[in-house]
């Protein structure tokens, strides 16, 4: 028997069937990596070379990025978190740092890291990204610098921004962890602002296990990077700045060098998969999705959706459970936002505050699987699954 949806003026209406239930745990990410033949030649190379770390390959990865991107230097490190602490650091900031509250808690702990005190911008309704108005609003003259972030990949205005941070004199630097392939009209992410940093972790599109890397056109940051992520020493064993044991491996580094091949083919699968669950939900009342801007192009590293009720509700914390109890995972990235977390509580002034934006989107945002192997079928099954539990939901309120 088909199913039905009640919508919003209680008119029944038809949508897809769950005609496979999902028998066991769905996996919520599964990388796809480089054919084993070709990494394995590489690691028995590294192996038998003797050097491991910091060499020959990972100066391989930086020039193949640096050509990629179109950027004049690439810094590998050890993740997109020490990339970001060593790039505040080699800036020697001081003061404070604006950043979104809608993100990753590493964004703002690489802030509290360097002794520097966050303070966080709403973001927008409808790209969930920084927004550049609030940034204004929240310049001052302790401003140091502003960290963006690049939201699941979806690039965010680095044109407003830059003009705020120039016009301010301050530093630009983005946290660009989701977005390795992502490209902001049509310039690749990667060389906006004074720097950007990339995560290489599994849950990404570039995976090199764990690692990370630091795109600039500033070659003074550049060479204090390269000093900072091998403990502030560029070989003299005379330490130029406080700096920390931030190396990648030469086998992190061919897992990411053998990655870039299969990278557009990756991006290309998790747009279509994002575009698939978009036609397939768009219909839900109270279902928002993040709006990628005409141009821009994004990985799709995460694709969430935010839900509430026709009256306003919030529903998140309650899609997640059914689904889980419907064999299909889910994440609330990033649920809560940093301004209500432990380690930044009571940094934040009255004047800080409030972020309505954020608050509405973090409380109803539901992380939903996307992976290059992922099939449209079970995409499909996925989307009809959360139909089935709204028509539930809608059915129940009728009845009360």
């Amino acid at each position: 028997m088909r199913r039905q949806s009640v919508s919003a003026d209680h008119s029944v209406v038809p949508f897809p069937d769950a005609r496979t239930a999902i028998s066991s745990p769905l996996r919520f990410i599964k990388p796809t990596l480089p054919d084993w033949e070709v990494i394995a030649s590489l690691y028995r190379d590294i192996y038998e070379s003797g050097v491991i770390t910091n060499a020959s390959l990972v100066e391989r990865l930086e020039s193949a990025v640096a050509e990629l991107i179109g950027v004049k230097h690439c810094v590998a490190v050890s993740s997109c978190t020490s990339g970001l602490i060593l790039t505040m650091k080699a800036f020697d900031l001081r003061g404070e740092v604006i950043l979104p509250s809608f993100t990753f808690f590493a964004s703002g702990e690489a802030v509290l890291w360097n002794g520097l005190k966050p303070v966080f911008a709403d973001c927008e309704l409808n790209s969930w990204n920084i927004d550049p108005a609030d940034v204004a609003r929240r310049v001052t003259p302790r401003t140091a610098a502003i960290l963006g972030v690049h939201l699941y990949g979806n690039p965010c205005n680095a044109e407003e921004i830059s003009c705020i941070a120039e016009r301010s004199d301050i530093k630009l630097i983005f946290d660009a962890a989701h977005a390795f392939g992502s490209s902001h009209k049509g310039a690749p992410i990667g060389g906006f602002g004074d720097a950007e940093v990339f995560s290489l972790s599994p849950t990404k599109l570039l995976v090199a296990g764990e690692g990370g890397l630091v795109t600039t056109n500033d070659a003074v940051l550049a060479r204090r990077l390269r000093a900072g992520r091998n403990y502030g020493d560029l070989g003299a064993y005379d330490p130029e700045l406080l700096g920390m044991n931030a190396r990648m491996s030469e086998f992190n580094a061919a897992l990411a060098l053998a990655g870039l091949e299969i990278l557009k083919n990756k991006i290309a699968r998790h747009c279509e998969i994002a575009g698939l669950y978009t036609k397939l939900l768009r219909d839900i009342p109270g279902v928002r999705f993040q709006a990628v801007h005409n141009g821009d192009i994004s990985t799709y590293k995460d694709f969430s959706i935010h839900v509430s009720s026709p009256d306003g509700k919030l529903l998140s914390s309650q899609l997640c459970a059914a689904l889980q109890e419907k064999n299909i995972p889910t994440k609330r990235y990033f649920y809560p936002p940093l301004h209500q977390q432990k380690i930044f509580a009571g940094l934040q002034s009255e004047i800080d505050l409030p972020l309505p934006v954020t608050e509405f989107i973090s409380e109803g945002v539901v992380s939903l699987p996307i992976y290059e192997s992922l099939p449209d079928k079970t995409v499909e099954v996925i989307a009809a699954t959360i139909h089935e539990i709204v028509s539930e939901w809608n059915l129940q309120e009728i009845e009360q």
